[in-house]
Order: C-alpha cells, then structure tokens, then sequence
C-alpha cells in the first residue's frame, strides 16, 4: 500500500510545519514523538506487507514483491521496511525518554517558544532519515541524508554556547565534505550507466547483473560514495566531528545522532556495496570496510583509554561499533549481514538510552567529566542502574543480542578466511572493553562523596519507561528467532547476503 509510505513521509514533515506555527504551545513537546510513532507503525505495517508478499521458490532463493510509488523513486522491500521499523523503534525511545526538562506540574499551556522549533527540526530529521530509508534513488538517498546534515547542524548547536557552536560548525564543514564526497561518487555511478547506455540511478537497476555497467566508472564511483557516507558514520579517519557533535548535543539529539543518523549512512554503504558486488565482486569493496572497520576499532581503543569526558568516551564507543558494523559489511555472507542488522538494531536501543541518562548524570552531577561523578550507584541509583545495564549491553555482556551479533561477526570472518582480521578486531575490542569498564566502575562503583547534587524532580517519571523497555528488548531480541529469523533473512538476500 502505497498510503504507507506517504504517511510515513508526510505526517512528519506536516508536525514540523505545525510546531514552527504553534511554538508556545504545550504540545509542540511531543510532536516528536507522535512521528517516531508514526514511522514505528509505519516500518512494521511495510515490514508485514512485504513478508506477506514473498515467494519462497527453494531453500536458497528468497525473493520479495516491493511496493513502489512516485514513478519507482520511493520503494518499500524488506531491508527498507525493517530499516524504518528500526528508525521509529530507536527514535521514540530517544524523544520519549528525552523530553524536555519542563515540570510536569505546570499546567500552563505556553512553553519556550524554542522548544517548537527543538520540535520542528527533530520531525524534519525524522522525514529526513525516513525518505533516506526509502528512496530507490542514489541521488535522492543523498538528498535525504544531506537534509539530515542541515537539520542536525541546528540542533548540535541547540545550547548556543562557545564550545556548541564550534561542534555544530566542525560538524557541517565535515558532514559537507563527506556529502559533497558521496555526490561525486554518484555522479560517475551514473555516468558508469550513461557509458553502458542506460541511464539509471535507481539501486534496485544499478545492482542488477545484467545492467550494463563501465567498471572503471563503477569502481572510483562507489569508493568515492563509500568514503562520502563514511563521514557521515563515523568511520575512521573521517570520524572527527562525532565526538564533538555528541557531546555538546542535546542528549535526545545525541541519542537520535547514535542510534538512527549513523545507521542511515551506514545503511547506504550497505546499498553502495551491493551495487559494486554485483559488477566488481567482493574484494574492492572488502578490503575498502576491513580498512575503515579496523582504523576506527583502533582510533576507539586508543581514545576511550584516556578519555576524560563520559559523554566523548560514549561517541567513541559508537565509532566502535560503526567499526564492528564496517567488518561484518566487508565479510558478507549471510551470517554477517545477518548479524550487521540485528546489530543495528541492538546498539540503535543501547546507545540512545546511556546518551539520555548521561544528560541526566550531567543536570545532577554538573559536570561530564569522569573524574568529577563518583559513587553514582549510592548517591544516584536511578541514574546509575540503567547506565550500568546499557553499559553492559555496549560491552556485550550476555544475554545482550550485541554479545550474539558481535560473536556472529568474527566467526564469519574466520569462514571467509579473514582470521587476521578478526585477530587484530577482538584485540581492539578487549582494549575498549577494558577501558569502557574501568571508566564506568570509577562513576558508579567508586568511592561516594558530597560534590554531587540531588537530581532535580522536574523530569516526568514516566520517561523512565522507555529506557526500561528499550533495555530489556535488547536482552529479549537475541532469543526471538521466530519472529525475526524471516524479517532478517528477507532483508539479507535484498542486500545480496545469499551470495
């Protein structure tokens, strides 16, 4: 049902235009929310749709009925349904645990005229990130995820202070460069099809075998898009606005930033990938990923061991797993991008949830320094048990779904014969692992003192629930085969997994 996909694209961009016109109004607060529902109904709704549509013509061959819309620019399969699903799913539990901090007491009916504009660019990113999910188009995909740069830029910058405006302005330099890296990558994709005598940027065509291709075109052009939406992941060496950007954004917003506008990009190397395995084979692209997967394992490990603020150690921790992600996306198979998805998945509920109770630790401690927040768990047990149980789930403590997924990546990578590189990655991860730990223990189990304040009571308290549900899907997901084991395996062979 084509309705689908423009209410999942409208509805958004309509609660913008509302927020910007009503911005004293109470209800603008939850604009956000109401569209990262929208886009979780939405994703589900395409998710059943295009399994109900699929034909099973052996035990090798999955294949699925899209839906498409607008001429074929805007199409719903099953990687695009459950990557939306995915979307509103992390998205809610970022602007539902992170509402603004106004006391739920005050029955007044006027706000900050601000929070309407918070709300307006929170539903544009939204739309954003969701036209970017469905677009079979290169050249709108990238529009999307140019328009994510734009709407983040403003909301990076949301304090108005020194050091925010600075990130917000690294950040668009930075994000530009990527973006403006990607476009020229597209554009010699597409002179590759002028070349062959068929114009196209539709990826479903592009990653056909029987589209005629110039390889040469093919293969400077998806390295140059890879590198592009590489920065806008967070992938070494192009990752240097990411710290910056998390930890003087918003919590919500760095939620938001973690847990879907990482994946975004991520999700269109995955669709650059297909393309280039379908005319060059593996090995480009392969040894292209091992390289930014294992430079940005390498650039976390090196970091978080001397990182002095929790809130920079926690947007290392994401350049790790975008790193995890880089290698599973370089080994293939389905085992591996199996594992990639669901780890999307995994860390897109993890991360929002710490980044939201590190806002929290930061208005009750008054500082994101390490050294500055000790004894949290007796002073602040509130704060500190969902910090401790997302923190063990980043980790991959069992019955985390990332300790399967993580697990799932290395040993495909030693089937593929890539047993160095997985050498080299689970040596990396044990330093991070070492150094997320000894940082987390000295905030939460450390020797408690007097500095910290008592945490203001201005939250409400049922934006506790969504950190509680997000945290235990990520400890129940591993265990729920049945009911994703299809959903993931229809979503790997769009990617070519099968292969």
């Amino acid at each position: 049902m084509a309705a689908v996909i423009w209410l999942a694209l409208g509805l958004p961009t309509l609660l913008a235009t509302a927020s910007m016109l009503s911005r004293r109004r109470r209800w603008t607060r939850y604009a956000a929310i109401i569209a990262s529902v929208v886009a979780l109904v939405s994703g589900i709704a395409l998710v059943v749709l295009t399994r109900s549509t699929r034909a099973v013509t052996s035990t090798a061959a999955v294949t699925t009925t899209a839906m498409t819309t607008a001429g074929g620019i805007l199409r719903a399969d099953s990687l695009s349904a459950y990557m939306l699903a995915v979307v509103g799913l992390v998205a809610l539990t970022a602007t539902w645990a992170g509402l603004p901090s106004k006391d739920i007491g005050d029955s007044s009916d006027s706000v900050d005229p601000g929070e309407g504009t918070y709300s307006a660019l929170l539903c544009l990113f939204l739309g954003a990130m969701t036209l970017a999910r469905l677009a079979d188009n290169l050249g709108v995909m990238w529009v999307a995820i140019e328009a994510t740069t734009i709407t983040t830029a403003f909301l990076v910058g949301q304090h108005g202070d020194r050091r925010a405006l600075e990130a917000a302005w690294k950040y668009v330099v930075l994000g530009s460069v990527g973006v403006s890296i990607a476009f020229l990558g597209i554009v010699l994709i597409y002179a590759a099809t002028t070349a062959g005598g068929a114009p196209t940027l539709s990826w479903v065509l592009l990653a056909h075998p029987a589209q005629p291709l110039d390889p040469d075109l093919i293969r400077v052009g998806a390295a140059l898009a890879v590198l592009g939406f590489a920065t806008k992941a967070g992938l070494a060496p192009m990752h240097s606005w990411l710290p910056d950007a998390h930890s003087q954004a918003p919590a919500a917003v760095s939620a938001l930033m973690s847990g879907v506008l990482l994946s975004v990009a991520f999700y269109a190397i995955l669709r650059i990938r297909t393309i280039s395995d379908a005319l060059l084979g593996p090995t480009p692209m392969r040894g292209m990923l091992l390289t930014g997967g294992l430079l940005s394992l390498l650039v976390a490990a090196a970091l978080i061991l001397t990182q002095p603020d929790y809130k920079r150690m926690l947007a290392y921790s994401s350049i790790e797993h975008m790193g995890l992600l880089a290698l599973g996306a370089a080994i293939g198979g389905p085992l591996a991008i199996g594992a990639v998805l669901l780890h999307i998945l995994g860390h897109g509920l993890a991360k929002p949830s710490i980044f939201v109770v590190a806002g929290r630790i930061l208005t009750a401690e008054g500082t994101s320094r390490i050294d500055g927040v000790h004894g949290l768990l007796a002073r602040q047990p509130r704060l500190a048990v969902p910090f401790l149980t997302a923190m063990a789930a980043l980790l991959g403590f069992p019955p985390s779904v990332l300790f399967f997924t993580e697990v799932a990546i290395v040993v495909a990578g030693f089937q593929q014969g890539l047993g160095w590189a997985m050498a080299v990655a689970l040596t990396l991860l044990l330093v991070i692992f070492a150094g997320l730990a000894r940082h987390t223990v000295n905030m939460t189990l450390g020797k408690a003192d007097s500095t910290g304040s008592a945490l203001p009571s201005v939250r409400p308290s049922g934006a506790m629930i969504p950190l509680g549900l997000a945290l235990a899907l990520v400890a129940v997901i591993g265990f729920l085969a049945g009911p994703l084991r299809d959903v993931i395996a229809l979503a790997v062979a769009t990617l070519g997994g099968t292969s």
